[in-house]
């Protein structure tokens, strides 16, 4: 974009959760942390579970994310996750409940069964709305 913005998508399989100009984007990537500013170089992430943060006029907003994948090309950033929540819409004792549900199915699997990597996924985006949650204001 030419007025120093960066144009982002963020998207889950359901819904189109946010389209808006920002200064910047945090990701979790499975690399590790990564941030994304105007100008920079084009490149394909894989994203893990964790917090999305979106910086607008210097007001983060930040998003739990389930994993995904991240595209930077022309100040374009194309988000696209398994889930996606805003901060302010979770429920952190909800929350806490459902990583303790989906932590007690994963400990009755075991690591070659076809379910249990879908069920570890489960708890990290559980896991990951907890942490987002416990830092809002």
């Amino acid at each position: 974009m030419a007025d120093g913005k960066i144009s982002l998508e963020l998207v889950t399989p359901e819904r189109r959760v946010l389209t808006q100009a920002v200064d910047e984007v945090r990701a979790p990537g499975w690399e590790g942390s990564f941030g994304v500013r105007p100008g920079h170089m084009a490149f394909l992430a894989r994203m893990k579970p964790g917090e999305l943060v979106t910086v607008a006029g210097g007001a983060p907003s930040r998003f739990a994310v389930g994993e995904g994948f991240v595209q930077v090309s022309n100040d374009r950033v194309l988000v696209l996750a398994e889930s996606a929540e805003r901060a302010e819409d979770i429920d952190l004792t909800a929350a806490k409940g459902e990583v303790e549900e989906e932590t007690k199915k994963l400990k009755t699997m075991k690591e070659g069964d076809g379910a249990y990597e879908m069920q570890r996924a489960k708890v990290e985006r559980a896991a990951a709305k907890v942490m987002v949650a416990s830092r809002k204001a």
